[in-house]
């Protein structure tokens, strides 16, 4: 690890990543904060919050400074669920800060020195309040607009504070009634309570399962949950990690994917991230080295650092082989030259989601297609066939 924050430096990781505390994350045992120096909050069935309790009260800083942190810094340096997680990130060439709960999850207002337009990175580790539609709008224009959004759930049932709103409940109302577009990320959260070993079959060209922290071969779900993915409303999400048994878009537990001109990953289990530093009136539980053989810290910043904009691919998804599928040039004007093995189906995308064009083609030897009547701006063209697809991103100029 020491020389990661070099690699790193420079690029585009030289970014801030925000982690929230304002959606009950420390309700009950769970303490899901990178830091907390006072442990003084009460958040009750209602969602009303007040500082006459016992959970974790993160500050906007965590303490020590970052500036102290070096690659032998252990985990439990700050103190909280998810420290690891965040000293990680500062070894990686991140600033990391926490949302405190009485800070408005914003985008695009100035007067927030907290606004998500700050970062280039939010984490929302297993929220247990219900967002407002303020919330959920500014979450999905911080990753339309270039932003990184890690989505964390937990199982059915999870309902830490009882007030009838679990994660994935509350997941699954952000994607579905956000006022701004239905399910941008083309995910849902399955009701399910599942724990079992899981093995990861290797994609190359996968920035999640292949990144600066390894290669990932296996997860541990303890209590967490599924999900079930839709190409139809996002044509770029793809399904990392699977429930054994699971394929396609079914019995997902790890996703990633493009919405506009931003990044989210989504996992279905909170367990992975707590490094039993937290809270000590909590019951702590180790899943960041313990379990999966140190799998999951892989895992969870491989996609971390994809989020903040690091990989060595432009692909989108890399199902089938890059080199044989190729879009150029890229920017391009009114033609473009498509290439793959055999014959495929070409279908581009809007960053709304829109089809604006599909074609079935043999573009075994390359063949040009006319783009004049697209607008300038941001596209996802997604070529697919027998073996699978590929998709990435092109300019139209």
């Amino acid at each position: 690890m020491i020389g990661l924050a070099l690699i790193l430096s420079g690029s585009a990781f030289s970014q801030r990543i925000l982690f929230d505390n304002t959606l009950g994350e420390v309700c009950g045992n769970a303490d899901w904060v990178v830091d907390a120096d006072v442990h003084n909050l009460y958040i009750n069935s209602s969602g009303n919050v007040t500082t006459t309790g016992q959970q974790s009260n993160a500050q906007r800083y965590p303490t020590p400074a970052q500036s102290t942190i070096n690659s032998l810094t252990p985990e439990n340096y700050w103190t909280g669920g998810i420290s690891a997680w965040g000293i990680e990130c500062v070894k990686s060439g991140m600033t990391v800060e926490s949302l405190p709960w009485n800070v408005a999850i914003t985008y695009g207002n100035s007067s927030n020195p907290q606004d998500l337009s700050n970062y280039k990175v939010f984490v929302i580790d297993e929220p247990n309040l219900q967002m407002t539609m303020a919330e959920k709008a500014a979450l999905v224009n911080f990753v339309y607009n270039g932003g990184g959004l890690f989505i964390v759930s937990d199982h059915n049932g999870s309902d830490r504070n009882f007030d009838g709103w679990d994660s994935p409940a509350i997941w699954n109302d952000l994607f579905t009634n956000n006022g701004v577009h239905a399910n941008p990320f083309g995910i849902t959260f399955d009701l399910q309570d599942i724990s079992g070993s899981y093995g990861v079959t290797n994609i190359p060209g996968d920035s999640c399962l292949n990144g600066p922290y390894g290669t990932v071969t296996q997860v541990k779900w303890s209590g967490g949950t599924t999900m079930t993915l839709s190409t139809s409303n996002n044509p770029t999400v793809k399904g990392d990690v699977y429930k054994t048994g699971g394929s396609g878009s079914t019995n997902v537990v790890f996703a990633h994917g493009y919405y506009g001109k931003g990044r989210f990953a989504a996992m279905g289990d909170s367990s992975p991230t707590d490094d039993a530093s937290g809270d000590p009136g909590d019951q702590l539980y180790d899943g960041w080295i313990t379990d999966a053989s140190g799998n999951h810290r892989k895992l969870i910043m491989n996609a971390t650092i994809w989020l903040a904009g690091g990989e060595t691919t432009t692909a989108v998804n890399d199902l089938l082989d890059e080199a044989a599928v190729s879009l150029y040039p890229n920017p391009a004007d009114n033609m473009i030259r498509v290439q793959a093995p055999e014959l495929y189906t070409l279908q581009i995308f809007d960053m709304s989601g829109r089809s604006c064009l599909e074609q079935q083609m043999d573009i075994s030897g390359g063949k040009y297609i006319d783009i004049s009547d697209l607008s300038a701006g941001v596209y996802v063209y997604k070529v697919s066939g027998p073996d699978g697809y590929h998709a990435g991103r092109f300019v139209k100029k």
